[in-house]
């Protein structure tokens, strides 16, 4: 596979540093960075010649210095390829750059593969890959050259369409196709609301403990976190009016309180609602997992209660179907569309039709409900087994806190434990937990894990698992 990328687009005539030699150390840098990969083809001589406008020979030379030092191999036909099974130089003794502490500071992974207990990720191995793939190869069959044209800002039509029509159902979401967004993901989301409604110097309601981007989105648009303790019926109204009367909004996670999981009481719906109503304040609800409820029902959304118009409801696809889809939605207010409509279109956004297409069917033709449907059995199984394993193994050193429903446990760990320790060696060894206190800005915030089952398939693994942990303790 040839990496054009890695490719060096032109040398410098003027340099000192000979030709063939900067050729060479490009390549070397690149194979050294990981940017080519061992088995991954390189261009002949005679096409990076051309490519970059130096003699055939200046390049040959180059690639003789490096297949004799090891880096690259000639494989005749086939082309020249860097060496399979190759040690990239000096990338085990690669210092990190120092990274400064912060309470919304959290290393989310980036691998090719998930690792063990990583958050944000639905039960990759169960979604349905090869129904997805004919459904879009239908849409490919019957593109039509006006659909080629640039995608609508707002989200194509007959996503927004079918996105309405399942939240009527699903969450009790009295909303038209206009009222609803389609964007690229929670952040993509946030960044509207906050541009549309919100401005600098405005104080915000936040969860303590709540979602660390949360509070840098915030921080990144001059705006003032306050951070709302949360207890058993989740956010407390009374101590945010405390902190806070006329803080401009409120940003919740009503269905599961993230990260506790916890669901806000009905009582507290109500009071959050008329606090938003007497102060003209916007209330953001992030339904991030609603859907997965595994005691009774789904709850209904706040937004199913806001007769005032005053809560944005924000959701996603990503973590339903899959991350890489990369498609999230928002519903705003009746008569803020317009707001909107025009926000997005000044922002240029708008994720690629095809993509939104084939969503629009999936949800119409009734794959998506049986979708969670299925998720939602499945991970009422795996939620058991990895509980289960964990208990076996670590015993009384990790509690799971029980909570009705989402996509991950909270596991106190006992006194003798601080949770960004062992969360930091888990990290190193392959394994992936959060550290609860990195979601709190409280001094005194509690120790624990969040730990996602989802992708955990048996009590076994989670046992395999847990001993590796109790290894780092």
């Amino acid at each position: 596979m040839i990496a054009p990328h890695s490719i060096p687009p032109t040398v410098a005539q003027s340099s000192d540093t000979p030709l063939y030699r900067q050729v060479y150390e490009r390549f070397r840098s690149a194979i050294a960075e990981g940017t080519l990969k061992p088995g991954d083809r390189i261009p002949s001589a005679r096409a990076l010649a051309k490519e970059i406008g130096v003699a055939r020979g200046t390049i040959e030379v180059a690639y003789s210095i490096l297949a004799a030092e090891g880096y690259i191999q000639a494989r005749g036909q086939a082309g020249t390829v860097v060496t399979p099974n190759l040690q990239a130089p000096g990338r085990a003794t690669r210092a990190s750059a120092p990274r400064p502490a912060g309470k919304a500071d959290i290393e989310w992974p980036r691998s090719d593969a998930p690792m063990p207990f990583q958050m944000g990720l639905p039960a990759l191995d169960a979604f349905p890959r090869k129904l997805w793939a004919r459904l879009g190869a239908r849409h490919l069959r019957g593109t039509h050259a006006s659909e080629l044209a640039y995608p609508d800002p707002s989200g194509l039509l007959s996503l927004r369409t079918a996105t309405a029509a399942y939240l009527q159902v699903a969450r009790g979401i009295q909303c038209t196709p206009s009222q609803v967004f389609i964007t690229s993901g929670y952040n993509n989301t946030m960044q509207l609301i906050l541009q549309a409604l919100f401005k600098p110097g405005d104080s915000v309601w936040v969860e303590d403990p709540g979602y660390p981007p949360t509070r840098a989105l915030l921080a990144q648009a001059g705006m003032q976190s306050v951070p709302v303790a949360v207890d058993g019926e989740g956010l407390v109204v009374d101590a945010g009016v405390a902190a806070e009367p006329r803080a401009r909004g409120a940003v919740v996670t009503p269905a599961h309180q993230s990260p506790l999981c916890l669901s806000l009481s009905l009582p507290r719906r109500q009071a959050l609602l008329d606090w938003a109503e007497r102060n003209s304040a916007w209330i953001v609800e992030d339904d991030y997992d609603g859907e997965y409820r595994y005691v009774g029902r789904p709850l209904p959304a706040l937004k199913s209660l806001d007769r005032q118009g005053r809560v944005l409801y924000c959701g996603t696809f990503s973590k339903v179907l899959f991350p890489g889809l990369r498609l999230a939605y928002l519903v705003v207010p009746e008569e803020q569309a317009p707001r909107f409509e025009r926000l997005c279109l000044l922002l240029a956004g708008g994720s690629p039709a095809l993509t939104q297409g084939i969503l629009a069917s999936f949800i119409n033709e009734g794959h998506f409900g049986r979708h969670i449907q299925r998720m939602r059995r499945l991970y009422s199984e795996r939620r058991h087994a990895t509980a289960a394993g964990l208990s076996a193994v670590l015993g009384t050193r990790l509690h799971i806190d029980p909570q009705p429903g989402g996509m991950h446990l909270v596991a106190r760990l006992d006194g003798h434990q601080t949770d960004r320790a062992l969360a930091a060696r888990m990290v190193e060894n392959g394994l992936y937990a959060h550290a609860l206190s990195h979601w709190s800005a409280a001094p005194d915030a509690r120790s624990g894990l969040l730990m996602s089952f989802t992708n955990i398939a048996s009590a076994e693994q989670a046992e395999q698992l847990a001993g590796r942990i109790l290894q780092l303790m």
